[in-house]
């Protein structure tokens, strides 16, 4: 991305690290509330055989074409290294069922991000509950020389702002997306597991990440890390000389973060693209900086009309 123009406030650690950890659970015998709980006091938690060997090789076997398809990254926010493919929903059947749809991912993000609102039509009170969505999909393959990547927050493409709290203090709703990360092969912290900062979902969101307060991820094919968005993380480089991290992603966010009326559905494209840029920005085909409302990593603009607007992702 590109650097900012803003001086950043001083980094400060968080207090009292020993409090904050990274908890490991049995996919086999986990229970959702449990899971929470451990997301609450700590902003991720780590879970074990989330996904069999069987199921690995389905993923690897629909994503790989993919991958070897793709190509370097035209900028910095992904090291050169890096191979991604998107829109996982579209491409494996398995993926949607067995990462998206983890009954443990999903109790996780229904307690978490949920919203129950009640308001009045005349004289007569209405409960509505609006469920969590689907956010993004991705696997990412970083392979021997990738660089680490800088340590971010994911819930800054929502303009997350919040200010700091004891885990005590944390209520559903402070985050607008959970992210899952699935180990398809052995991810060491040689080979560039997820860089997470334990406790950081709890600091102010101005505050910026602290390198020295980061832990390596590392999991076993099939162990899951799940994570709140607010949390700091990033990929760690690559140092050796022939290991592939492979990892499977997705983020689920709030229901309510979308348009009222689905444009996308309710103009015909032709339409769409006869109008000037600015509409089609105002429609919902543009990009809101950072990152939000991206296809294939562009700008639908460009995806779809051949479009270039200038740092139109961030």
């Amino acid at each position: 991305m590109a650097p900012s123009a803003i001086t950043p406030p001083a980094a400060e650690k968080l207090t009292d690290k020993a409090k904050f950890t990274v908890d490991s659970f049995d996919g086999a015998t986990a229970q959702a509330d449990d899971l929470v709980a451990s997301i609450i006091r700590n902003g991720g938690v780590i879970i074990r055989n989330m996904l069999t060997a069987a199921e690995l090789a389905q993923l690897e076997e629909d994503v790989r074409p993919h991958l070897e398809a793709d190509v370097a990254w035209d900028g910095d926010f992904f090291p050169k290294e890096t191979r991604r493919v998107c829109g996982l929903v579209g491409k494996s059947r398995a993926f949607t069922e067995r990462v998206c749809l983890h009954e443990l991912y999903k109790g996780i993000c229904d307690a978490l991000l949920s919203s129950r609102f009640e308001y009045w039509v005349g004289q007569e009170k209405h409960v509505s509950v609006s469920k969590p969505q689907i956010n993004s999909t991705t696997v990412l393959s970083i392979r021997p020389g990738a660089r680490a990547q800088e340590l971010h927050r994911d819930d800054m493409i929502h303009h997350n702002r919040f200010d700091e709290i004891t885990a005590d203090e944390y209520k559903p709703g402070r985050d607008t997306a959970i992210g899952i990360f699935v180990a398809g092969k052995k991810t060491t912290k040689a080979n560039g597991a997820t860089r997470f900062v334990p406790g950081s979902h709890l600091q102010k969101q101005d505050a910026p990440p602290v390198e020295e307060d980061a832990v390596h991820a590392e999991l076993d094919p099939g162990d899951g890390l799940i994570m709140l968005a607010s949390c700091y993380h990033g990929g760690s480089a690559n140092t050796t000389e022939d290991e592939e991290r492979l990892v499977y992603g997705a983020f689920v966010t709030k229901g309510v973060l979308r348009q009222e009326e689905n444009q996308y559905l309710a103009v015909p494209l032709e339409t769409i693209k006869s109008y000037p840029t600015e509409t089609q920005e105002f429609l919902g085909y543009g990009v809101s900086a950072p990152f939000l409302g991206w296809l294939e990593l562009q700008s639908p603009l460009s995806v779809l009309f051949g479009k270039k607007i200038m740092n139109d992702l961030y």
